[in-house]
């Protein structure tokens, strides 16, 4: 391998290693320092700004690859697991993601761009739409349920505060969803 690719690969993974840290540090606690990220992750503070000039900045790319993460979930689940089993550890997925952008929710509207939002909100419609049209083809939900409706119902779970009690509503909450969108009624 050229010694090019060897920093651009090294680079890469400093900048997953860093996200990943982020994301684990900022669902645990929305204030953690970046010097406390930066020691968890193993990399100097020039590694982090490099990659991440601001607190604004890493805490998007931490929402970006939350983001991309689910997107590809999807397929992979419905590739292993019936379309409801597959469609429901998807949503517990999405609602873990929560946690992380519980405390964080301000920077991430206020940080992103129309576009991004945008971008972003496509995308996880996609992943959405994929999941129900399996679920619908199989009977477990009512044909015509509408992705639009279902993402608005599960974005309030991620204004839930993260703690034990939290959890529990958000269990509850998802398997009342669920239930309205039940074709065995």
């Amino acid at each position: 391998m050229p010694h090019d690719e060897i920093l651009r690969a090294d680079a890469r993974a400093n900048r997953d290693r860093i996200l990943d840290v982020a994301r684990e540090a900022l669902a645990a606690d929305p204030a953690a320092s970046l010097n406390s990220i930066v020691k968890s992750a193993g990399v100097g503070a020039g590694t982090l700004y490099r990659h991440f000039p601001s607190r604004e900045s890493l805490v998007l790319g931490v929402y970006r690859k939350e983001i991309e993460t689910l997107v590809a979930l999807a397929p992979t689940l419905l590739a292993r697991q019936p379309p409801i089993k597959a469609f429901r550890t998807w949503c517990d997925r999405l609602a873990e993601s929560g946690r992380m952008k519980y405390g964080v929710a301000d920077i991430v509207h206020a940080g992103f761009s129309d576009q991004a939002h945008d971008e972003t909100y496509t995308s996880i419609l996609v992943a959405v739409r994929q999941l129900m049209a399996a679920c619908e083809r199989t009977g477990d939900i009512q044909a015509g349920s509408n992705p639009e409706d279902f993402l608005m119902l599960v974005g309030l779970l991620w204004r839930i505060p993260p703690d034990a009690a939290g959890s529990a509503r958000v269990k509850r909450l998802l398997s009342l969803i669920f239930r309205g969108l039940s074709a065995k009624k």
